[in-house]
C-alpha cells in the first residue's frame, strides 16, 4: 500500500512537471502571436503584470498577513532593484528577443539560466568551487557548454532541416533575397543578443533574490511587491514609448486571450504548480525537465507558427542542454559531497565526546 501511494505521488509529480512545461512553452507561443497580430511589446507585459499582480496580490496578503516582517526604506529599495532585474530587464529582453528570433530559441536560450547563475553566485562567493573534485569540474564544463552553445546560436544559423515556403524564398523570385537575407540575419543576431540579455537577467534575479529572502521571508509578498514595482516601471518606459491611446487598446478576442493566457496561466498558475514541484520533487529534479520544454517549443512553432529550425540553432541547443545537466549533476553531487562531510564532522565529534568521557573522572567538566 505504502509503495502504491509512493508511486501515485511519483506520477501525480512527473504529469505535474510536463502540464508545467507545457505552460511555459504555450507562453512561448502566445508571446509569438501577439506580436504578430500587432500588440504592443511595451503594453503586452503591463498587462500581463496588473493581472498577475491581482491574482497574486490579495492571496499574499491574507496568506502572510501574521508572518510579514514591517517594510523598510532599504526594503523597498531592494524590492525595487529586484523588479529592475527579475520583471523589467527580464521580460523587456526576453519579449525584443522573441520578436527578432523565434519561440523555439527563445526556449533553448533559457536552458543556460542554470550555468549563468552559477557563474554570477561564484563570482559574488554566493557557490564554491573546487575544481579538484568532480562536481567542481562537472559544474565549470557545463557552463562552458552553454555559453558555447549560446554564441553558436548567435553567431551561426546554419540551413534549414525542416523546409517549408518562406518570405525569403518568395523573394528569390523577384531578385531581393540579398537585401532580405541581409535584414534577417543581422534581426536573427539581434534577437539572439537580446535573449542572452533576458537569461543574464533572470539569473541576475534568481541571485539577489537569496539574500533579500533571508532579510524578507514572506514569499508571496516579496513576488507581488516585485511586480507592483515592475508595473511601475513598464508604465514609466511607456509613458515615452507608447504614446498613443490606440495602442493600449485591445481590439480582438486574439489580443485578449493571449493577455489572460500571459496574466493567468504564466505568472499566475505556472508560480503556484512550480512551486508545489519544487516542494515535491526539489529544485534540481523540476529544472531537468526544463529542455523538454524546448523540444514542445519547437514541435508547437513549427505546427502552429510555421517556424523553421535551423542546423546551428540544433547544435547551440544540444551543447546547452549538456551544459544544463552537467550543471546539475555537480550541483547534485557537490550537495552529496556536503553531506557526507557533515555526517564525518558529526561522527568526529561523537567520538572525541565518547573518550573525554571515558577519560576525565567523574565531576571533571571538559572545556
Amino acid at each position: 500500500m505504502a509503495q502504491e501511494k509512493v508511486i501515485s505521488e511519483r506520477v501525480k509529480l512527473l504529469i505535474s512537471l510536463f502540464v508545467l512545461q507545457f505552460c511555459f512553452a504555450g507562453f512561448h507561443i502566445v508571446s509569438r502571436v501577439a506580436l504578430n497580430i500587432g500588440v504592443s511589446k511595451v503594453v503586452y507585459p503591463v498587462y500581463r503584470n496588473i493581472i498577475a499582480l491581482l491574482l497574486l496580490g490579495p492571496f499574499a496578503y491574507f496568506v502572510e498577513k501574521k508572518e510579514r516582517p514591517p517594510l523598510t526604506f532599504s526594503l523597498l529599495a531592494q524590492f525595487f532593484l529586484l523588479a529592475l532585474v527579475g520583471i523589467t530587464a527580464n521580460q523587456g529582453f526576453y519579449i525584443l528577443g522573441l520578436y527578432y528570433a523565434s519561440p523555439t530559441f527563445a526556449s533553448a536560450m533559457q536552458n543556460s539560466v542554470p550555468a549563468i547563475t552559477f557563474v554570477m553566485a561564484s563570482v559574488l562567493g554566493l557557490e564554491q568551487v573546487n575544481i579538484m573534485r568532480r562536481d567542481g569540474l562537472a559544474k565549470v564544463l557545463g557552463t562552458l557548454a552553454s555559453v558555447g552553445g549560446a554564441t553558436i546560436i548567435t553567431l551561426y544559423k546554419g540551413p534549414p532541416i525542416l523546409h517549408q515556403a518562406s518570405t525569403l524564398e518568395v523573394a528569390n523570385t523577384y531578385g531581393e533575397s540579398a537585401i532580405i537575407s541581409s535584414t534577417k540575419v543581422q534581426n536573427w543576431t539581434w534577437g539572439c543578443i537580446f535573449l542572452i540579455g533576458h537569461c543574464l537577467s533572470w539569473a541576475g534575479w534568481m541571485v539577489l533574490q537569496a539574500p533579500i529572502v533571508k532579510k524578507y521571508p514572506a514569499k508571496l509578498s516579496l513576488t507581488s511587491f516585485t511586480f507592483f514595482f515592475g508595473l511601475i516601471q513598464f508604465l514609466s518606459i511607456a509613458a515615452f514609448v507608447e504614446k498613443d491611446p490606440k495602442r493600449w487598446q485591445i481590439q480582438s478576442g486574439e489580443e485578449i486571450f493571449t493577455i489572460l493566457y500571459a496574466g493567468i496561466i504564466s505568472s499566475g498558475l505556472v508560480i503556484s504548480l512550480q512551486t508545489w514541484c519544487i516542494q515535491k520533487g526539489g529544485p534540481v529534479f523540476v529544472a531537468s525537465f526544463q529542455p523538454v520544454q524546448t523540444v514542445l517549443v519547437a514541435g508547437m512553432a513549427f505546427i502552429i507558427l510555421g517556424d523553421q529550425l535551423y542546423f546551428g540553432g540544433v547544435i547551440g541547443a544540444v551543447l546547452i542542454v549538456i551544459g544544463l545537466y552537467l550543471v546539475l549533476w555537480g550541483k547534485t553531487t557537490e550537495t552529496r559531497y556536503q553531506s557526507q562531510d557533515t555526517e564525518e564532522t558529526l561522527t568526529k565529534h561523537l567520538l572525541q565526546g565518547d573518550n573525554n568521557d571515558q577519560d576525565c573522572p567523574d565531576g571533571v567538566d571538559i572545556p
